[in-house]
């Protein structure tokens, strides 16, 4: 009997509404074939369909005084989410688009899987001035697609609780503290490039080039992410950010991110 796995994302405030909520489940169950269940944890479950499991955001338990919530997510290292301690767990973002089946992201052996940051950027020569800190963000992880086992890497939350505010002076954002603590546990490992794929660089083509050819989806991809500028709502309005891209006819995504 094959084993029943979770997808969960993460909704608060007002950037992002029901219907992301739902769009998503709908791409999920549309290209996810195994047993699964869909959580959303959320501070406002209103419009959200009833087939998504919603529970209240788990607390990230900042220490009286220490009201910065940017780093929320790492609140999924609880060892108690949501009731699913030692289940698999794959998060995603709220703003990416599944193209192609999900099940190879769970048939990886291993605990932990995540994007390599770079993977959705093209290559920064100047970053190499300083080859210590470009070999470090070389190893950071994009948290907007990873796989976990849910209470087995809590020693991230228990890193950024014992100083967040050294956490977050010494890291730009959360998934760079979450990548260095996963390296120094040696559960740092990437999803084969490709398998999640950045709108902006992989299916649009470059510069003028967009004006005579549409976006296009890559061969062998699963996810398709919106790194940077332009965000998701931007390309489906027609927005390419930069006045030589050309966003062009997107029929195959906006179909795809209907569900």
């Amino acid at each position: 009997m094959t084993e029943t796995v979770n997808i969960i994302c993460m909704k608060w405030g007002s950037v992002y509404g029901a219907e992301d909520v739902n769009r998503l489940y709908r791409q999920v169950r549309r290209h996810l074939s195994r047993a699964h269940r869909f959580v959303c944890f959320t501070d406002d479950a209103e419009g959200i369909d009833p087939g998504v499991d919603c529970q209240p955001l788990p607390e990230l338990g900042l220490p009286e005084g220490h009201g910065d919530t940017r780093w929320r997510k790492l609140a999924l290292f609880r060892r108690d989410l949501g009731g699913m301690t030692g289940q698999v767990a794959l998060f995603l973002d709220l703003d990416l688009v599944v193209v192609d089946d999900l099940s190879p992201f769970f048939d990886l052996e291993g605990d932990f899987f995540i994007i390599r940051d770079d993977d959705l950027f093209r290559a920064k020569p100047l970053r190499k001035v300083n080859p210590e800190r470009d070999r470090f963000l070389h190893s950071v992880g994009n948290s907007s697609v990873f796989r976990f086992i849910v209470g087995g890497h809590a020693y991230i939350l228990d890193a950024y609780l014992a100083d967040p505010k050294a956490a977050t002076s010494n890291y730009e954002i959360s998934q760079q503290f979450q990548s260095a603590q996963l390296a120094k546990h040696g559960h740092l490992n990437y999803w084969p490039k490709g398998w999640v794929v950045s709108f902006k660089n992989d299916c649009v083509p470059r510069n003028f080039r967009s004006y005579f050819a549409d976006p296009s989806l890559p061969e062998g991809a699963k996810i398709v992410a919106f790194a940077g500028n332009p965000k998701m709502e931007d390309v489906f309005a027609g927005r390419g950010g930069k006045w030589y891209r050309r966003i062009g006819n997107i029929d195959w995504l906006r179909k795809a991110w209907q569900g």
